[in-house]
């Protein structure tokens, strides 16, 4: 175990499952503290089981069993009360807050054409306003630090088109104009933006798009990426060592940048 994380505090969404779970785990290993957020109930789009509360209070038992310290927060990122009661509970507890992790986030199937308006705002409120949102009433405390890194997790849609997803890839484009803006509003208080962009992950996320569409998680991932090396996916491991990466003082002069594991998708 390194020790350039301990004691830092680290403010994860979507954290009760699948990226968000694993990065909060990761971690809380290095010694870090977490701050995690996550709904921990079902919305009505997309209908796919989503994270519950009981997810959340597992992952708290394993940060605890394994050592690490962590304040829990069942809440909605487009309720700015939400975010702001849980970053105050958070910061009381910890003295700050180093690292955001902005990773909450849904995906869907659809034409363009056939989205209802319902479908398409949910998208874009939940991945690009509900990432904006969080950074909102997080950056006040890296400010108060004159460091401090933001990560937003998007996706190689948010640097191609995908079939059938305009709305998730508008919204995860929408991350990269954020993370451009923020690194030179933010810049001068020594905070660093960088957005990453994996290609499919194998997360439960996967289950639940195949339930929808009527297939598995494989074909689902072989149909929304394609990738050059043979494989369906990269792993959650994958994802926590690339944020730890950019979080670390190894990429202290990387910011506005679009950190990219694809598994060669975008060269195909």
């Amino acid at each position: 175990m390194s020790k350039e994380f301990q004691n830092k505090t680290v403010f994860i969404t979507g954290a009760a499952k699948g990226q968000g779970r694993a990065v909060a785990l990761g971690f809380a290993e290095e010694g870090a503290n977490i701050i995690a957020f996550d709904l921990g109930e079902k919305i009505a789009y997309p209908a796919y089981n989503r994270s519950s509360n009981e997810d959340l209070e597992k992952l708290k038992d394993d940060v605890e069993k394994a050592g690490g310290k962590i304040v829990i927060y069942a809440g909605d990122v487009r309720k700015g009360e939400d975010v702001k009661e849980a970053v105050e509970r958070g910061v009381k507890e910890f003295g700050g807050i180093d690292i955001l992790f902005s990773n909450a986030g849904i995906a869907a199937y659809g034409n363009s054409w056939e989205l209802t308006e319902e479908q398409w705002d949910a998208m874009i409120e939940i991945n690009l306003r509900g990432g904006w949102l969080v950074s909102k009433y997080v950056i006040p405390h890296l400010i108060e630090k004159k460091k401090g890194v933001i990560i937003y997790n998007s996706s190689i849609a948010g640097l191609r088109g995908m079939n059938r997803m305009s709305h998730y890839s508008a919204s995860k484009h929408g991350l990269v104009g954020l993370t451009k803006s923020q690194a030179i509003e933010l810049a001068p208080y020594g905070i660093r933006v960088v957005s990453l962009h994996p290609t499919g992950v194998n997360t439960p996320m996967n289950d639940g798009l195949a339930e929808l569409e009527g297939t598995t998680p494989i074909e689902i991932a072989e149909r929304s990426a394609g990738n050059l090396l043979p494989v369906p996916w990269v792993e959650t491991s994958d994802i926590v060592a690339a944020v730890k990466y950019i979080a670390s003082e190894d990429a202290r002069y990387m910011t506005g940048n679009q950190f990219v594991l694809d598994a060669g998708l975008l060269t195909r």
